[in-house]
């Protein structure tokens, strides 16, 4: 795979399924979308871990043209469709109601294929150990984790703590777990230092005469 011009992509959400949120993103001035196409939607795969870099080259082989960029729009829809999820209902506890609007994510883990072999455990003395594994039968089921990582996230984490940076023109967001819950930028060191040097810069103002 060729590395991704846009740079690296950005982890800050401290939750993987905002993270894929934040794949498209404004870092600085300009809109970046990590996964615009098919090379980019591999790099940020690549980036995120969620799947292994040797699958990872031998689906990029194996695609036909232009399927891996069908894929990576794909992902796209999905995103977008999820980031309307998340923004109707951060800051509040999910109901059981919303299953109704989640019938797309289940139809895509329906697809999933996952099958368990015996494997050796790492040690100083080797024990057998089950292991969960995925058939990865076309470029397609690169979608499959992506839906795994969206499940958990709307079972197990709680969408009060989803907060989006308070940023001007930041777009990214993130889970609040720091202690108070009063996290409000997605780095100190990018929209927490430019609301510090804005708030600096209005205060001199002020004392101008």
């Amino acid at each position: 795979m060729t590395s991704n011009p846009r740079g690296p992509a950005i982890f800050v959400a401290d939750a993987a399924a905002l993270d894929f949120l934040n794949s498209i993103a404004t870092p600085i001035d300009e809109p970046v979308d990590w996964i615009d196409d098919g090379a980019g939607w591999l790099e940020w795969l690549k980036q995120a871990g969620w799947v292994d870099d040797a699958v990872l080259e031998r689906l990029q082989a194996q695609a036909m043209p232009g399927e891996m960029e069908m894929v990576a729009a794909q992902a796209r829809s999905l995103r977008e469709w999820f980031r309307g999820f998340v923004l109707k209902y951060k800051g509040k506890p999910l109901q059981a109601s919303v299953l109704t609007e989640l019938e797309a994510l289940n139809r895509l883990l329906e697809r999933d294929e996952k099958y368990t072999q015996i494997t050796l455990q790492d040690g100083d003395a080797p024990t057998l150990a089950s292991q969960l594994q995925r058939r990865w039968r076309s470029p397609d089921s690169l979608l499959l984790p992506l839906g795994e990582v969206l499940a958990q996230f709307v079972s197990n984490e709680d969408f009060s703590n989803v907060k989006c940076c308070e940023g001007p023109s930041c777009t990214l967001m993130f889970v609040d777990h720091t202690r108070g819950r009063k996290r409000r930028w997605c780095s100190m060191a990018v929209c927490g230092n430019r609301a510090k040097a804005a708030a600096h810069r209005e205060r001199q103002k002020n004392l101008a005469p």
